[in-house]
C-alpha cells in the first residue's frame, strides 16, 4: 500500500512491481534528487533498487521464503483517526513460515467507550501506566523496518498506524502490504472470512481471545502459513504473492454454513 505521500502515479507504481520503470520516468514525477527521494522512502520502509538499467521495489526480487513478514494488528478507542487513537499495537516478525521476532503493548489513553472495553476488555485503568503513544509509535516503526505489513483486512491497520504516525509528526509508512483476508479469500475455502469465523471453523489458534492485539495476530500467522502451504509453486516472490492476493479468482464459497450443521448435530447428540 502506498500513501499520497508517494508521489509517483498508479501506472508508474504498477511497473515498479512487475516490468520496471525507466530513469527518465521516475525522474519526470520526482520533486527531490532521485537519489534524495530512494533513501527517503527507504526510510519510510519501502525499498527501490536498480536493476539492468531500470528501478523496481526490492521486493520484486525476494522470494517469498527469504523476506520478512510483520504480522500486525491493532485496537482502538474508535474507528476515525481525527478523534480516536490506537490502545494496542501487536506484531510478530515473520520468516521462512518462523516467528523470529515480537512486539507487543497497550498505550496510554484518557477515554475509552465503555462500548470498546465490552469488546476488547481493555479499560482506561489498563492502560494507566502504558506508554505514550508517540513511544509505542516509534518503537514500532523500528520493529517494523522495511518488513511488508500483513493484516487481516489490512486497509485499516495500515492507515491507521500510517496517520497516527503522521500525528505524531512523523513520516507515513510506505511498505508493501499484503491483506491476509484477501489472500485467505484465494487459497482457503470457507464460507466466511472473519478472523473469529476462520479461527472457530480452522482452529488456528487454541488460546484466542478475539479482539486482543496480539492474540489476532497469532490467528492471523496461522491463516498466513495455511494461505503460502496452498499456494500454487508458480507463486515464488513477494510480489507475485501481493499480485496473487489482489487479482486471482477467489474461491467459491460453499453454500451453507459448515458451523451451523455441526452445531445442528450437536443438539441431536
Amino acid at each position: 500500500m502506498l500513501t499520497n505521500d508517494f508521489t509517483l502515479d498508479a501506472k508508474s507504481i504498477s511497473r515498479l512491481s512487475s516490468r520496471g520503470l525507466s530513469l527518465k520516468t521516475l525522474k519526470d514525477q520526482l520533486s527531490e534528487e532521485l537519489e534524495l527521494s530512494i533513501e527517503l522512502w527507504k526510510a519510510q520502509g519501502l525499498h527501490v533498487v536498480k536493476h539492468q538499467g531500470y528501478y523496481y521495489f526490492d521486493t520484486k526480487f525476494i522470494p517469498i521464503q527469504e523476506a520478512e513478514f510483520c504480522i500486525v494488528d491493532i485496537e482502538t478507542n474508535g474507528s476515525k483517526i481525527e478523534k480516536h487513537q490506537i490502545i494496542e499495537l501487536a506484531a510478530v516478525k515473520v520468516k521462512n513460515g518462523q516467528i523470529i521476532d515480537r512486539f507487543e503493548s497497550l498505550v496510554y489513553a484518557q477515554e475509552i467507550n465503555p462500548h470498546i472495553t465490552d469488546i476488547t476488555g481493555i479499560s482506561v485503568a489498563d492502560t494507566k501506566n502504558a506508554p505514550l503513544l508517540k513511544d509505542v509509535l516509534m518503537r514500532f516503526k523500528l520493529f517494523l523496518g522495511n518488513a511488508i505489513f500483513v493484516a487481516h483486512d489490512v486497509k485499516f491497520d495500515y492507515s491507521f498506524i500510517s496517520k497516527s504516525l503522521q500525528k505524531i509528526g512523523l513520516e507515513p509508512l510506505l511498505n508493501r502490504s499484503l491483506c491476509s483476508l484477501a489472500l485467505a479469500e484465494r487459497t482457503v475455502v470457507s464460507y466466511r472470512y472473519a478472523l473469529s469465523y476462520l479461527n472457530e471453523t480452522l482452529k488456528l489458534n487454541p488460546k484466542a481471545r478475539h479482539h486482543r492485539a496480539m492474540s489476532d495476530v497469532i490467528t492471523t500467522y496461522g491463516l498466513f502459513l495455511l494461505s503460502l502451504d496452498n499456494l500454487d509453486e508458480s507463486i515464488k516472490t513477494v510480489e507475485n504473492l501481493i499480485k496473487f492476493s489482489k487479482e486471482a479468482p477467489r474461491l467459491k464459497r460453499p453454500k451453507f454454513d459448515p458451523l451451523l450443521a455441526l452445531k445442528d448435530e450437536e443438539k441431536e447428540e
